[in-house]
């Protein structure tokens, strides 16, 4: 086994307007030895996506502005990160939610508060996507 770390070379984009989920999400992330990218809402991520250029998003449902539904919309609907996977982060764990994060093409859903191995496990499993 080598000492890289197993999400080395990646980054993470994290748009939540919770300060507490960005810190926890940021953590586990640097841990891990991903790059990490916080945005507080959907306008800050919009301003730093391009500069940035992730390789997963995470980004939260319920934010003021512009909501996560909406953010993953603009990131899809952009040539240039169609294929970049945004994981929608929720307190909610509805069917709705779901589904509804899947019309605006978000690839996966993650239920807050989630587990270090929950984030971690879903960042390399899109991450490994080419």
């Amino acid at each position: 086994m080598s000492d890289t770390p197993p999400l080395s070379g990646i980054k993470v984009m994290v748009i939540d307007d919770s300060n507490t989920i960005r810190k926890t999400a940021e953590i586990f992330l640097l841990q891990a030895g991903a790059q990490v990218v916080l945005a507080e809402d959907g306008f800050d991520a919009l301003a730093k996506i391009n500069d940035h250029q992730p390789n997963v998003v995470f980004c939260d449902i319920l934010m003021p502005r512009l909501d996560g539904y909406q953010t993953c919309a603009l990131i899809k609907k952009n040539a240039k990160f169609a294929a970049t996977p945004v994981i929608m982060l929720s307190s909610k764990d509805g069917l709705f939610d779901r589904a509804r994060g899947r019309m605006v093409g978000s690839d996966e859903y993650l239920t807050k508060p989630f587990t270090k191995d929950s984030l971690l496990k879903t960042v390399a499993a899109h991450a490994a996507r080419p």
